[in-house]
C-alpha cells in the first residue's frame, strides 16, 4: 500500500511539472452545509457560516428580532450557554496527496475547541486573529469538523477571580473580542458566538507565499525604491523563481534564487519610474498600482498572490511649539487637514455586513466631504474589503488597535495573546495606503486619571494595574509598529489628554465632551479650540423610518417603551431637550420633535466644524463621534441604523467642503474667514448681500478677495455698526465662487419666521426626480421626505426669499409622493 500510494506521488509530481496552468497551492472555503446545537442537545439546526448563533437562531424563527421592541433583553441566554459548530467534508485523492495541508480560521468567536476527526487541534481565544493549523497527518478524504464553543462569562469569571481588585469594566477587559458587544451608550448587548469569518483549507506540495508587503523606501518625481519583502513556506530547499509584474506599467521582474532552510523571508529590490501618488479624495486621485506576484519552480506556478499598493508617505507631526504640543498629518509632504467622523461596526452581527454595506457607506463619507475615517478601539479590526475600498476612495484612516474604556489584565498569557494579535493585525493591513496612525486604545489613559478608576485600590494594586497598561501599549504595541510599519506614527491612547487636564486643548489629540456630557452649551466649541479633534458629538433621535422599525407601529410616539433599550444614555432624552430650549423651538408633535432634534445635533457639530476649521493651522483635524450606527437606536451617529443620512451628514456635507467660508460675530463686527484647503490659492469676487426674510435688500457689497492655498483667513469684516436692521428677521448672505454661506443674527427659536408656502414642480428624468422648489419668503431648514426609499442631493438647507432651489431624488420607484417641513411651520409668526 505504501509502495502503490508512492507511485501516485511520483506521477502527480511528474503530470504537475508538465503542466504549466495549474497552480500548487489550493485554497477551499468550509462554508457550506454546517449545523450546529446547543451543548449535550441532540437538536442539530443548519448554520450559515459566517456567522453567529444569535443570527442563526433569529433566521430559524427560535427568537425575536434583537433590534425590534424591547427584544435585546429577552436574549441575553444565548451568551450564557455553550454552543458546537459541525460539518462534514471531502477532499479529492489528488489534493490528499499534497504534502502539507492547513486548516486557517479567519474569525473564532471567540472561546473555541477545534477537533478534526474527533481528534482537537487547537484551543482558541482570541476573536480577533487568525488561527492556523497544521493537519497534514490528520486530514483524510472523507472529515469531520467540530467547534465547541464556551460562553464567556465562565472564563471571565475565573479570570477574575486570580485577581485581589476588580479591573475597570471588568469583566469584558479579560475577553478579547469586539467590547462594544458588552453594551455601549449607542449600542445593545449582544455577545455574539459562532464562526464569524472564513474557514479555509490549505494544501500546497512545494511552497506557499505565507505573505507579500511591498515596503516603499523613497519617492522622488522620477522613481520609486521599493521592497518586495516576501514570506515563503516550503518544505523543500531547491532554487525557486520569483515573478513580479506591474500590471499597470506592464514591467515584470524575475529574481532567481535558492530556497534557505535557515529563513523564510526574502527581499527584493523594485522600482517604478516617473511614479503617481496616492491621495486622498479631496486634494487628488487616491492612485493604485495592480501588482500580481507569482512563486514559480522551473515553469510551474507554485504559488500566486494579488496586490494593489499606494505610493505614498504620512507622517503624524507631533512637535514642542509655542502654543504647546502640534497634532497634524503630512500627507506626501503636505500638511493636511482632516475631516472626518469615527466609525463603529455596521451591525451588532458582524458577518451580516454585506460589501454592498460598506460601499454605500465610504460613498457616503466621501460624499460628505470626508478625508478621514477613526476605527474606533471597541469594534473590531475591520475585513480587508473595508480598507481596500478606503484605499480606492481616498479615505485616510486612523485604526485604533481594540482597546476601549477600560484597563485591562498584564498577566504574561494576555500580554502574549495581544501581542499576536498586534503583530497578525498590522501584517494584514499595513500594506493598505488608507492607513494613516496606529493608537493604542480609546480613552484608557483618560479614564485612569479621571473617571475614578484608582478609587478603593491601594498602591500596590494601582501600580500593578499601571505596569500591565504600560506593558501593552508603551511597549508591545509599539514595537510591533516600529518593526513592521515604522512609516507609520503610533500614538499612545486618545485623547492625549482628558478634558478635565488644561493641557487637552493645547497638546495632542481631544475628546471634548463638556458638551453634552457636562452640558456646556455649544458655543464651548468656539471658545476651547484643540489642536486635533479626535472625538466630540450629541444625540438625535434618527429616522422615522428607523423608529417605526424598532416600535413596530406607523404611528410616532417618542414614549414608546421600547425607547427603553434604544436610548442607552441614562440622561439623553433629557440632555436633547435641555439643548433644544437653549437654541429651538420645542415641538409639541413627535415627527416635528425627531425632526427638531436632528437640526439640534447638526447645529451644534456644525458649529464645531467651523470653529475647528477657522482655527487652522492651530488646528488640524475634526472628526467627529460618530459616523454610523450598528443598529436603529437614538444616537450621536450621521447616518442611522438603516443608512438613512440624518440632517448633520448633509450639514457636514457643507461644512467639510475644501473651501469654506465661516463666520463669527463679535459686537458690531462680523469677520468673516475663507479656509481653503486646497494647495492653489484662489482669487475672486465676494458678494455680501444683508437681506430681511421677504428679500428686501438692506445692504450690499463687493470685496475682491484672495485666499492663500492651505490657509484660514480673516478675508473681510462686515461692519454692522451704521446699519439699521432687525436682527431676528435679517439674514447676510455671502457668496465667494460656488460657496456659500448664510449668517443670522439671533437663534433659530428667536426668528420672526412667517409661515408661507413652498411651491414644488416635480421632473421625473433617466436618473433621477428633479424637484424644484421657491417660496416668497426665507425657509428655515427645509425638510422633503417621501413615501418612498431612495437619496437626495441635498436636505435640511435654508431656501431664500425668491431664489429657486432645485435637488435630485434618487430612487427606483416611478411615482413619489412629496412632503415639505420648515422650521417656519413651527415658530412662524402670525
Amino acid at each position: 500500500m505504501r509502495f502503490a500510494f508512492f507511485l501516485c506521488f511520483i506521477a502527480a509530481l511528474i503530470f504537475s511539472s508538465c503542466n504549466d496552468t495549474k497552480q500548487d497551492f489550493a485554497s477551499q472555503k468550509l462554508h457550506q452545509n454546517w449545523k450546529f446545537s446547543e451543548e449535550n442537545d441532540n437538536l442539530w439546526m443548519p448554520a450559515s457560516v459566517p456567522g453567529t448563533v444569535q443570527a442563526d437562531l433569529l433566521n430559524l424563527g427560535k427568537i425575536p428580532h434583537p433590534f425590534k421592541l424591547n427584544n435585546e433583553d429577552s436574549i441575553q441566554w444565548i451568551s450564557e450557554r455553550n454552543w458546537i459548530y459541525k460539518k462534514q467534508f471531502s477532499v479529492s485523492e489528488e489534493q490528499l496527496l499534497k504534502t502539507k495541508h492547513f486548516l486557517q480560521f479567519d474569525g473564532l468567536d471567540t472561546y473555541a475547541s477545534v477537533f478534526l476527526n474527533d481528534s482537537l487541534l487547537i484551543n482558541t481565544n482570541n476573536a480577533f486573529r487568525t488561527w492556523e493549523v497544521d493537519i497534514s497527518d490528520a486530514l483524510q478524504l472523507e472529515n469531520e469538523l467540530k467547534i465547541m464553543f464556551q460562553s464567556t462569562d465562565s472564563i471571565e469569571a475565573a479570570e477574575a477571580a486570580k485577581l485581589q481588585y476588580s479591573l475597570p469594566e471588568a469583566p469584558r477587559v479579560f475577553t478579547r473580542k469586539p467590547q462594544f458587544q458588552y453594551g455601549w451608550d449607542w449600542g445593545p448587548t449582544i455577545k455574539t458566538i459562532g464562526i464569524f469569518r472564513d474557514i479555509k483549507l490549505q494544501s500546497y506540495t512545494a511552497a506557499r507565499l505565507k505573505d507579500v508587503f511591498f515596503q516603499t523606501k523613497s519617492i522622488s518625481d522620477s522613481l520609486a525604491i521599493l521592497n518586495a519583502i516576501i514570506e515563503i513556506e516550503t518544505p523543500m530547499y531547491n532554487e525557486v523563481s520569483l515573478e513580479i509584474e506591474n500590471k499597470t506599467t506592464g514591467d515584470i521582474s524575475n529574481f532567481s534564487f535558492e530556497i534557505d532552510k535557515n529563513k523564510t523571508e526574502y527581499t527584493f529590490p523594485m522600482t517604478i519610474k516617473n511614479p503617481k501618488l496616492w491621495w486622498t479624495h479631496n486634494l487628488g486621485t487616491p492612485f493604485l498600482y495592480d501588482f500580481e506576484i507569482r512563486l514559480k519552480q522551473d515553469r510551474n506556478t507554485l504559488d500566486a498572490v494579488s496586490k494593489k499598493i499606494g505610493l505614498r508617505t504620512i507622517e503624524l507631526i507631533n512637535e514642542k511649539d509655542v502654543q504647546g504640543e502640534s497634532f497634524y498629518f503630512k500627507l506626501n509632504g503636505k500638511s493636511v487637514y482632516m475631516k472626518g467622523a469615527n466609525y463603529i461596526p455596521q451591525n451588532i452581527f458582524l458577518p451580516e455586513i454585506t460589501s454592498e454595506m460598506r460601499t454605500q457607506l465610504l460613498n457616503d463619507a466621501v460624499e460628505a466631504n470626508m478625508n478621514m475615517l477613526r476605527v474606533w478601539g471597541g469594534g473590531i479590526y475591520e475585513e480587508d474589503e473595508f480598507y481596500s475600498l478606503c484605499d480606492e476612495k481616498g479615505i485616510l484612516v486612523w485604526q485604533d488597535f481594540m482597546f476601549a474604556c477600560a484597563m485591562y489584565p498584564g498577566d504574561p498569557e494576555f500580554l502574549e495573546n495581544v501581542k499576536q494579535e498586534a503583530i497578525e493585525n498590522v501584517k494584514r493591513l499595513r500594506q493598505h495606503p488608507s492607513i494613516a496612525l496606529w493608537c493604542g486604545n480609546n480613552e484608557n489613559s483618560e479614564g485612569w486619571y479621571r473617571w475614578g478608576w484608582k478609587d478603593g485600590k491601594t498602591e500596590a494594586q494601582q501600580q500593578e494595574i499601571w505596569e500591565g497598561y504600560y506593558a501593552v501599549f508603551n511597549h508591545i504595541l509599539p514595537k510591533v509598529i516600529d518593526s513592521l510599519q515604522p512609516s507609520v506614527s503610533y500614538w499612545e491612547s486618545s485623547p492625549k489628554y482628558g478634558r478635565g487636564d488644561k493641557r487637552y486643548q493645547f497638546e495632542g489629540d481631544a475628546h471634548d465632551w463638556w458638551v453634552w456630557h457636562d452640558g456646556y452649551p455649544f458655543e464651548h466649541f468656539e471658545e476651547e479650540v484643540p489642536r486635533f479633534m479626535s472625538e466630540f458629538g450629541f444625540q438625535s433621535f434618527p429616522s422615522i423610518e428607523a423608529i417605526q422599525y424598532f416600535t413596530e407601529q406607523d404611528s410616532i410616539d417618542i414614549s414608546h417603551p421600547s425607547f427603553k433599550t434604544h436610548q442607552k444614555h441614562a440622561r439623553g432624552f433629557s440632555l436633547i431637550r435641555e439643548y433644544m430650549e437653549r437654541d429651538f423651538p420645542v415641538p409639541t408633535e413627535a415627527e416635528d420633535y425627531v425632526y427638531v432634534s436632528q437640526l439640534l445635533q447638526a447645529h451644534g457639530i456644525t458649529k464645531g466644524i467651523h470653529a475647528h476649521r477657522r482655527a487652522k493651522p492651530y488646528n488640524m483635524g475634526t472628526l467627529y463621534w460618530q459616523l454610523n450606527d450598528c443598529w436603529p437606536v437614538v444616537s450621536w451617529s450621521s447616518i442611522d441604523g438603516l443608512g438613512n443620512w440624518k440632517a448633520l451628514h448633509f450639514k457636514a456635507k457643507k461644512a467639510f467642503e475644501n473651501v469654506l467660508i465661516s463666520t463669527e460675530e463679535k459686537e458690531d463686527v462680523v469677520e468673516i474667514f475663507v479656509v481653503n484647503d486646497t494647495f492653489s490659492e484662489i482669487k475672486g469676487t465676494m458678494n455680501l448681500t444683508l437681506m430681511d426674510f421677504n428679500g428686501a435688500i438692506i445692504s450690499e457689497e463687493k470685496k475682491e478677495v484672495i485666499s492663500t492655498a492651505d490657509s484660514s483667513e480673516i478675508v473681510y469684516l462686515y461692519n454692522l455698526k451704521d446699519i439699521i436692521f432687525d436682527t431676528s428677521n435679517t439674514v447676510l448672505k455671502i457668496t465667494f465662487g460656488e460657496t456659500q454661506q448664510l449668517h443670522y443674527f439671533e437663534k433659530s427659536k428667536n426668528l420672526s419666521l412667517e409661515k408661507s408656502e413652498i411651491v414644488s414642480e416635480i421632473v421625473k428624468n433617466k436618473e433621477s426626480f428633479l424637484i424644484t422648489l421657491l417660496s416668497e419668503t426665507l425657509q428655515k431648514d427645509v425638510f422633503l421626505s417621501f413615501n418612498k426609499k431612495g437619496k437626495l442631493s441635498d436636505n435640511y438647507f435654508d431656501l431664500l426669499p425668491n431664489e429657486s432651489k432645485t435637488v435630485q431624488f434618487y430612487t427606483k420607484s416611478d411615482k413619489i409622493e412629496l412632503k415639505i417641513k420648515s422650521i417656519n411651520q413651527l415658530i412662524s409668526k402670525e
